[in-house]
């Protein structure tokens, strides 16, 4: 991008009725991440110099939500159409000069290529208003972009005012548009509301850009880019979008994704190449898996890291805080969450590993688990490297395992154990000879004595 600056005003006062959900409409997520905040990531990625969101009477959850980030918040009370909501921002642009962005909250999927591009077109062409267009295989009830013989932008037909030559027009507008930043204000205070609603369009500002003598580019995203999400279906197939695009990323990069269509990703997973993910894993947020990783059929990964050459599943869960370290296998129907597996350390099988830190090379027997929670505070395990836990043990925390040591099968371990020492507390095996026979001949007639009575 030149120099010159860019603002963005974020349009996000709908109350969003049809999504029937306590939740604002721009809150709901898609890839573990609100819609809204999509957006903001890729603003970012411009480098907007100011952002302004317009929220509703009731926008306190979606103002909170971006507390932390630079955009100021304007509340549109009462709503009153788009150029309404516009108006609303002004006031906090009043001393800019460069170009204004007005973008929608319930629009996450569009690309900063994209926006740049429009911007762009903008500047070289001089123009008062760049608009995205886009051509859906459905025009359906989309405005048409009627362009003049200069390929400019002469009018915006609605569908339901359109003749049979318009409603043909396959071109079809977004509603995203790029405004000369020191024109918008005169554009907003001229747009009227002489309509059935009694609103005021941002549309209509293209209709007053012309009399003024100022044209509008068109710059084509595709249908993808521009879906709005109004309903619960409309945010399926976000979801949809953004997992084909994450997909196509992570094998762009080097990923092998054996099923592509059955994996799922969080906005922030991170993939290096040579990473081999089998089919029907989910990434929750927060997941990084190091180059040589395999990540096994129907895992699921959240808040975890997976160092190099590690095996995950299949048929595991990491939750926050695990880490897995290099070679390192955590094996099926294994659960770990905020614990840490040395290189080369193993749980194969059926285990329970929370709030631990497991030693380089250690063994964890199938059916072991670590009792971290006593009903009210949270203690952890230290397992040394090297050490062996055998099967079914149940380590009770705070307890530490020492290196080298051996904790013998279905025991249960409440004190701290030596390096290299044995601990075990099974008790003493008892063997009768013949007694298994005698059982069941004593059973079997005093059944027969029960069923003759019958």
């Amino acid at each position: 991008m030149t120099p010159q600056p860019i603002a963005a005003v974020i349009l996000a006062a709908g109350k969003g009725t049809r999504m029937k959900s306590r939740l604002p409409k721009v809150l709901h997520p898609i890839g573990g991440r609100a819609m809204l905040h999509h957006l903001l990531d890729t603003l970012d990625r411009l480098g907007m110099a100011r952002q302004v969101l317009v929220v509703g009477a009731e926008g306190d959850r979606v103002a909170a939500s971006v507390a932390e980030r630079d955009v100021a918040v304007v509340r549109q009370e009462p709503q009153s159409g788009t150029a309404h909501a516009v108006a609303m921002a002004l006031p906090t642009l009043a001393d800019f000069a460069g170009d204004v962005l007005v973008v929608y909250g319930d629009t996450p999927l569009l690309r900063a290529e994209t926006l740049g591009a429009l911007v762009e077109a903008r500047r070289a062409d001089a123009a008062g208003i760049a608009l995205l267009g886009f051509r859906p295989h459905d025009p359906g009830d989309y405005g048409r972009l009627v362009l003049d013989e200069a390929g400019r932008l002469a009018r915006i037909v609605e569908a339901r005012d359109a003749n049979a030559a318009e409603r043909a027009i396959g071109l079809c507008n977004s509603g995203v548009m790029v405004f000369d930043g020191v024109l918008l204000p005169r554009l907003i205070e001229r747009i009227g509301n002489d309509n059935a609603k009694g609103e005021y369009y941002l549309t209509d500002a293209v209709a007053v850009a012309r009399e003024m003598g100022r044209a509008t580019v068109v710059v084509e995203a595709s249908e993808d880019e521009v879906l709005g999400v109004n309903s619960r279906a409309d945010l399926a197939r976000a979801e949809a979008i953004f997992q084909r695009r994450m997909r196509a990323a992570a094998m762009a990069s080097g990923v092998t994704l054996t099923a592509p269509d059955t994996v799922f990703f969080s906005y922030d997973t991170a993939l290096d190449a040579d990473v081999s993910v089998a089919p029907h894993v989910v990434f929750g947020p927060g997941v990084t898996v190091e180059g040589g990783a395999r990540i096994g059929a129907f895992s699921h990964l959240e808040g975890a890291t997976v160092k190099a050459g590690a095996s995950v599943g299949p048929f595991a869960r990491l939750r926050p805080g695990t880490v897995v370290g290099e070679d390192a296998k955590v094996g099926n129907f294994v659960e770990v969450k905020n614990a840490v597996l040395g290189t080369g350390a193993k749980a194969s099988h059926l285990s329970y590993l929370g709030d631990a830190e497991i030693g380089a090379g250690a063994n964890i027997g199938a059916g072991t688990i670590t009792c971290n929670y006593d009903g009210f505070l949270k203690s952890r395990t230290e397992i040394g490297a090297g050490a062996f836990i055998g099967s079914n043990s149940a380590l009770v925390a705070p307890v530490r395992i020492g290196a080298g040591a051996i904790v013998g099968a279905g025991s249960a371990i409440a004190r701290d154990v030596p390096d290299d020492a044995l601990a075990l507390t099974r008790a003493p095996q008892v063997t009768r000879a013949g007694w298994a026979a005698s059982f069941r001949a004593r059973r079997a007639k005093a059944k027969a004595a029960k069923d003759k009575k019958e």
